[in-house]
Order: C-alpha cells, then sequence, then structure tokens
C-alpha cells in the first residue's frame, strides 16, 4: 500500500486547509484495496448495529408487499393468469425478488449523501485508500441486506403456499441475478447521492425513477393486460427480462434470452454509471 506525504506546514502559518494525500490510488494493490473494502464494510455494518431501525424496511417490506398485492389484488389478477390467488402468489414472488433490488438501492444514494453531509466522506477522501473502495464497500453492505430482504420474501412466499417449479439451483440462479443487476442500479443511486444536495432530493428523485420502472414492468401483472403503448415500454423494461429472467429459473420456462439481456444491462449500467460514481466522489465538495 502506499504511503502519505504530507507538506510540511510552517509554524504560526494561517493555512489551516486539511492535509491531503499525494499518493495516487492508482498504486494501491489488489490486496489493499480489498482490506480497504473489508474495513469500510465494517464500518457500515457496526452503523447498521448502531441503529436497528435502519433494517425495518428490509425487514417489513417483503411481507407488507407480498400480503398487500396477494391479497388486493391476487384474485383479479390471478383470474387473468388462468388461475387463482395461488398461482399469482407464484407469478408474484419472483417479480418482487426483482424488485427488492431497486428499493434497498435508495439506500446507498441516500447513505452516501448523508456521510458528505456529516463530514465523513472527506475524512475518508483524506487517506490513502482507493476511492472507489469507499463506494463498494456501501454496495457489499447494501447487498447483504437485500439477501436478508429475498430470505425473507421467500420464507413468506413459501408459508403462503408458493411452489418451486424448477431446483434449489434454479432458485440459487435467481437470487444471484437478482443481486448482479441490484448492485448495477446501486451505482445509479450513488451518483444521485452525489449529485444531490439532500437526502430528501435523492428519494424524491428516487421515487420518481422507480415507479414507472416497477409497476410498467411484468413485476405485478402480465403485460398482455396493458394496453398496447404500455406494452411497447414494457418490453423494453430492464426490470420485465429481471422479473421474467427469476420467474423462469424459479418457476420453469424458457430463460436464456432475459437472463442474458438481464446481463447486458447490468454490465452497461455499471460500466457507465461506476466510473462516473468515482469520478463525482473525487470532485465533490
Amino acid at each position: 500500500m502506499s504511503t502519505t506525504t504530507l507538506t510540511p506546514v510552517p509554524a504560526g502559518s494561517a493555512d489551516t486547509t486539511p492535509a491531503r494525500p499525494v499518493a495516487e490510488e492508482g498504486r494501491i494493490g489488489l490486496r489493499g484495496n480489498l482490506r480497504h473494502i473489508g474495513a469500510l464494510a465494517r464500518r457500515n455494518l457496526l452503523q447498521i448495529k448502531k441503529d436497528p431501525e435502519s433494517m425495518f424496511d428490509v425487514l417489513l417490506m417483503p411481507i407488507i408487499f407480498t400480503l398487500l398485492f396477494v391479497y388486493v389484488f391476487g384474485g383479479s389478477v390471478g383470474g387473468s393468469l388462468g388461475g387463482n390467488r395461488q398461482d399469482y402468489l407464484n407469478y408474484l414472488v419472483p417479480g418482487l425478488m426483482a424488485m427488492m433490488g431497486m428499493n434497498i438501492a435508495m439506500a446507498v444514494g441516500t447513505g452516501v449523501n448523508d456521510d458528505f453531509r456529516k463530514g465523513v466522506m472527506d475524512r475518508f477522501r483524506t487517506m490513502p485508500i482507493a476511492r472507489s473502495s469507499v463506494l463498494i464497500a456501501k454496495i457489499v453492505v447494501e447487498l447483504g441486506r437485500m439477501m436478508v430482504a429475498i430470505v425473507i420474501l421467500l420464507a413468506m412466499g413459501f408459508a403462503l403456499g408458493m411452489t418451486l417449479g424448477t431446483s434449489v439451483l434454479g432458485l440459487l440462479g435467481a437470487v444471484a441475478l437478482s443481486a448482479v443487476f441490484g448492485a448495477a442500479i446501486m451505482w445509479i443511486f450513488i451518483v444521485l447521492g452525489l449529485a444531490m444536495k439532500t437526502a430528501q432530493a435523492v428519494q424524491g428523485m428516487g421515487m420518481l425513477v422507480l415507479m414507472p420502472l416497477q409497476f410498467g414492468s411484468s413485476i405485478f401483472a402480465p403485460p398482455t393486460t396493458m394496453p398496447g403503448w404500455l406494452q411497447t415500454f414494457t418490453d423494453y423494461n430492464p426490470l420485465s427480462n429481471l422479473a421474467d429472467a427469476v420467474r423462469g429459473l424459479m418457476m420453469g420456462g424458457p430463460v436464456a434470452n432475459s437472463v442474458w439481456v438481464t446481463l447486458a444491462w447490468a454490465a452497461a449500467i455499471t460500466l457507465v454509471m461506476a466510473p462516473l460514481a468515482v469520478s463525482k466522489f473525487r470532485r465533490k465538495t
């Protein structure tokens, strides 16, 4: 790991500018980066331990969404699927799994914004650590929260009578695909967190983005029941591809095209947004 070189300031000088590392983060090796990510992830986990209320969304959201949509819309939407409420449960839970990453991703943006407001990020930027490690540590912890939400969602689904149409490997593949896409979406919200002035603004903008994507997709209802113009939007909505891929991996059916399209979306989003997020993190004042 590189060392930090500081320019000495003469005694009595009025210059109170905080010392910044001169060394470039590119000199930090892979082992150093991993060590920094681990330490910063532990710091974020300790924050959750000190504030357990921050886990309420992860613990309650899967339960509320499952009960709400199954018992309010399950009868009518299940009928459009040619079945009943039980068939809708099998349709809904994979879709909700695809949605978990989108909702939890918002917490990354608000968390980054809040850390800057408190001055935590300014301290990190004076340290000889890779700037990307600060952001990746955020994503690692949020992926852990996402896994907790998915476990609760699946437990709720099986408790209500959901049946797995494929195998455990298919289920694990669905979880992994949801995590990959969720991690990509988190980079978008990190950029929003760095660009917006307040955490409330990040939440507001996030909802404006999430609501059309979630409800204009195949997560909650089959697109065949939608107007033609909305079906067109749904066909190109990456959340629809993710929901269809997760549904196929869990319940059976063709999945190859949906999986590859979802992975392509995740790769494209990450390749564009991750460097942008790191650049904005360096330059943010």
